[in-house]
C-alpha cells in the first residue's frame, strides 16, 4: 500500500462508502451491455469488429470496450485522471477492465501471445500537468494479466482542444495529425496485431487516428480497447 492509499482510503466513488471503491449496493450502475459499433460508420455490429464493407488498410479493425460510461463509470474515470492517484484504484479498474474483456468472443479469437499494447499518449504538455498517462497504467496492468507487453509506440505531437464539446466530424478534425510514431519503433510493429489502449471510447476519432498512423507505419491489424463507452 503506498502513502496515499494510506491517507485516502478507499470508499465508494459513488455513495461515500468506506471499503472500495464501488460497494455491492453501487455495484448494480455498472453497465456491461456495452453497445458494439463500427468506428467506421458509427453503426451496430454484432462482434466489435469493422464491417467488411468498411475496411481499408490504414481502418481501424475493431474496438472492444469493457463498461457502459455511465455514472459510476464516470466518477471512475475521473478518479483515476485527478489527483490524488490511488495505486488501488487502478489495480481495482484494471480487474473491472480484463474481467470483461476475457469474456467477450470476438476479443479472444483475434488476441494472442504476440500481440502488443499500445497506450494512446497524452501530449507532453499535459503529461507533465498530470504526471501520469491514464492509459498507460491500465496498459500495463492489462500487460501483466494477458501477458503481453506494452509498447510506447506512439508520441502525441498536436496539442489537441478537448474533444467532449466536439461533434464526431470536429473530433475527427481535432485529432487529425496528433500522432506520430516514435522514432525507431517501426521494427517492433512489423505486421503485429496491436491494440490501442485508453480509458473511454466515445466516436472512436482518437483510436482511428492512431490506428490509421500505426498501419502506415507496418502494423497488422489494429484494435481498440477501452474501460468504458460512451456517447
Amino acid at each position: 500500500m503506498g502513502l496515499s492509499d494510506f491517507l485516502f482510503p478507499k470508499k465508494c466513488v459513488n455513495c461515500g462508502k468506506f471499503g472500495d471503491f464501488v460497494c455491492p449496493d453501487c455495484f448494480i450502475y455498472i453497465s456491461f451491455d456495452v453497445p458494439l459499433i463500427c468506428l467506421v460508420c458509427n453503426r451496430q455490429t454484432y462482434t466489435g469488429l469493422t464491417h467488411d464493407r468498411c475496411r481499408g488498410r490504414y481502418i481501424i479493425d475493431g474496438a472492444f470496450s469493457s463498461v457502459v460510461f455511465g455514472k459510476v463509470a464516470k466518477k471512475l474515470v475521473y478518479r483515476l485522471k485527478y489527483k490524488p492517484f490511488l495505486s488501488s484504484l487502478c489495480v481495482f479498474m484494471v480487474d473491472l477492465f480484463y474481467e470483461s474483456l476475457i469474456q467477450k468472443e470476438a476479443f479472444a479469437r483475434v488476441y494472442d501471445d504476440q500481440s502488443l499494447l499500445v497506450p494512446i499518449p497524452l501530449h507532453k504538455t499535459k503529461y507533465r500537468q498530470r504526471g501520469y498517462n491514464q492509459a498507460e497504467l491500465l496498459a500495463k496492468g492489462l500487460s501483466v494479466k494477458l501477458g503481453v507487453p506494452v509498447v510506447s509506440t506512439l508520441e502525441r505531437v498536436k496539442k489537441t482542444q478537448s474533444q467532449v464539446s466536439l461533434d464526431r466530424k470536429m473530433r475527427r478534425e481535432n485529432i487529425a495529425g496528433a500522432f506520430v510514431i516514435a522514432e525507431k519503433a517501426g521494427e517492433i510493429l512489423r505486421k503485429k496485431t496491436i491494440f490501442l489502449v485508453d480509458d473511454v471510447l466515445t466516436s472512436g476519432a482518437t483510436l482511428s487516428e492512431a490506428a490509421s498512423v500505426l498501419k502506415r507505419g507496418g502494423a497488422g491489424k489494429v484494435y481498440g480497447l477501452t474501460l468504458a463507452h460512451g456517447q
